[in-house]
Formats: structure tokens, sequence, C-alpha cells
């Protein structure tokens, strides 16, 4: 080759191997201080888009482990009410036991009684008061729910029936139609469509400003009534003709998100533990009738309680027995995933982890080549200084 002035291909040779090497050296020092073998979709495509399924999945996961924990923790709380409902069930039992005895006269099985009526209201009281982050537990809410089918419309909007709030069928047995009926006298009937049925008379208008609520206990159904212009007590018992509730087999049950995808639910049934005449519970439904039955005269009817609460023992253990053979599932669930993850995100740091070894090596090789290529590129640029000397 010719020695020319006008163009050094020796130079430019050195500048091109000195820009690769710049290149190589920024992309050395991007991964080290980011600590990502992948700093952008160039480094490598593929491992982008493996990478950034597998942190779906592992925030998935990470995020399941902690519902998880949540619904331990909302078991717990229900069941520890629970724990507490059980030990007035055991003080009911051993009052029961005594006023079974002869040996008391009228007015001690009186005072008895009044100890009983006490631990009953408590009991009932705890059922409506215990809530997790404002959800109740054990009232019956998360077990049981109005289904689309039903044609009663409640609430403000047009089109509601006449007066109707709010329907309240928490403490109601789940799959059944109720049906109400305007017996035009100022009563209106709720029949279950199994042969059960209660009449409520609520003849006296609402009052303006003012509310009432049907209570059909027996059938655990409770419609809350307001206020409206031109409304009475006949307007909403001839609203309520014909509609009908339909109630939703564990529509209510609460559900948890315990995995990464759609479908890694777990619902559990929080039961109500209300006794009264109207509990989808049959022994809680009988205890409510036994204490109602109470005579101070009779030790039958407090020899009956004695039966009616060993039943409704023995269901608050199978409810407390559900509720922790939930939380040891969630237990095992939360160490499945915690493991999972674990092992995912070992995988994920094979992909998009740089190897700080490797990648020092890396740059350390930049580094010189980029002082060499320096060097070569001065020395390259001198070359055509020489064709002087042909002039002299």
């Amino acid at each position: 080759m010719g020695m020319s002035i006008r163009t050094n291909v020796g130079s430019l040779n050195a500048q091109r191997n000195l820009y690769s090497t710049q290149n190589s050296l920024n992309t050395s020092l991007a991964k080290l201080s980011s600590g990502f073998r992948i700093t952008k979709a160039g480094d490598d495509a593929a491992g982008l888009a493996i990478s950034e399924v597998l942190r779906s999945q592992i925030s998935g996961l990470n995020q399941a482990s902690k519902n998880a924990q949540d619904a331990i923790s909302m078991i717990q709380t229900a069941e520890g009410a629970m724990q507490e409902v059980h030990s007035m069930l055991q003080r009911m039992n051993q009052l029961a036991m005594q006023a079974s005895n002869a040996t008391l006269s009228d007015k001690n099985r009186g005072l008895i009684k009044l100890e009983l009526d006490q631990l009953h209201t408590e009991i009932n009281s705890i059922a409506g008061r215990v809530n997790f982050n404002g959800q109740k537990l054990l009232d019956g809410s998360l077990s049981t729910a109005i289904d689309s089918t039903s044609t009663i419309n409640a609430g403000t909007a047009a089109g509601a029936d006449a007066g109707v709030i709010a329907v309240d069928v928490s403490r109601a047995k789940t799959g059944l139609t109720f049906t109400f009926t305007d017996n035009t006298d100022g009563t209106v009937t709720l029949d279950d469509g199994t042969g059960n049925s209660q009449t409520i008379n609520f003849a006296a208008a609402i009052a303006a400003g003012g509310n009432a609520t049907l209570d059909f206990s027996t059938l655990g159904v409770k419609i809350s009534l307001g206020s409206a212009v031109g409304s009475s007590a006949a307007d909403a018992a001839a609203g309520l003709d014909g509609e009908t509730i339909v109630t939703a087999a564990g529509g209510g049950a609460a559900t948890f998100q315990i995995g990464p995808n759609a479908t890694d639910t777990l619902s559990i049934n929080f039961d109500s533990i209300e006794i009264d005449a109207g509990s989808s519970t049959a022994s809680f439904a009988a205890l409510a009738g036994a204490i109602a039955g109470w005579s101070d005269a009779d030790p039958t009817t407090a020899n009956a309680l004695v039966t009616a609460i060993a039943d409704t023992i023995n269901d608050v253990s199978k409810m407390r027995a559900n509720l922790g053979a939930a939380q040891n599932r969630l237990d095992h669930t939360i160490e499945n995933i915690n493991v999972t993850s674990e092992n995912l995100s070992a995988s994920e740091s094979r992909i998009r982890d740089a190897d700080v070894a490797n990648e020092t090596a890396e740059m350390t090789k930049a580094q010189i080549l980029m002082q060499a290529g320096v060097s070569v590129l001065a020395q390259a640029n001198q070359m055509p200084q020489m064709t002087l000397k042909l002039l002299g």
C-alpha cells in the first residue's frame, strides 16, 4: 500500500477498534453498576422475555403469601371469638344441669335463668360485633347471599320496592326461595317454600323521616323499611306482595387469592353463631327454642336445655374444627408458595443478574484495550508526518 496523506487507513482502523472497545467497556460498566446482566432488550431479547414472565410469577406468589397470612389472621379472629362462645356454652350447660336438680326452688331457677339470658344475649352480641377489616365474620353475612334471581328490589333507585331500603338474609338458610304475601289486613306473610312461614303485623304507617324493620326471625330474613313521600305501610305491603328472595348457597363465602393465577383461590365459610329461632343451624334454633320454653316451675325444661346446649357445643366445635383445618391448610400453602418463589427467584437471577466476576474480567480487558487503542491511535495519527521526509 502506498503512503498517503489524505487517507490514514491505520488511524481509521484504530478508531474503529477503539469505538468497539468503548462500547464493550460501557456495557460492562452498565452491568456492574446496575447488577443486571440484561440492562436493555438488546443484551438478551429472549432472556428478557423469560425473566419478565418469571418476575410476574414471583411477585404474584409473594403477594399470595401475604394474602394467605391475612386469611390466617381473619380465621384466628373468628376462632378466638368462638372460643369464648364455647366457654359461655359450657357455663350455660352447667347452669342448666344445676336447674334440672329437684333440690332447687322455682325462685332459684328464676335466678339461674337471669344468667342464662345474659349469656345468650352476649353470644348473639359477639356474633354481631366480631369483624375483620369491616367485614362481620360470625353473623352469617359471609356465607349467605341474595341470589340475582330474586325479584325484590331494595334501595333508593327508580324501581325499588316501596319503602324497602335493605334486605338482610345473613341468618337465613341457603338455597331457598322466600315469597311475600300481602294479607291486606296490615300483615305480611313470608314463606320459605318448604312449609315454614311467619306473619308480621306492621299496620302503622311508616313515619316521615323514620324507619321500620320487618324481622322474620324464625326464617332468618330481615327487611328494613324507610320513609318515602306518600308511602305508607300499606304501600310497602302491596309492593312486597309476590316478591321473592332467593338465597344463594355459599354465595357470600370469603374467597382468598392464594396463588398467582386467577383460579388459585380458597373459599371458607364463616357461619353464623347467633342463637335464635331463625338460625340456619338446627341446634342453634333448638337452643333458642329451649331457652324460650324455660319454666321456673318445671325442671324438665332445664333438662331439655341441657340436650340443646350439648348439640350446640358440638356444632360450634365443628365450626372451629373447620376453621382450624383451613388454617393448617393455609400454613402449608404459605410454605409451598415461599419455596416456589425462592426457586423461581433463583432461576430469574441466573437469567437476569450480572456475574460480577465475569463482568469485572470483561471490564478489565476493555480498559486495557482502551489504553492500547488510544496509544495505537496516537501512533497512527503520526504516520502521515513521515511523508514529509520524502519532500526533504
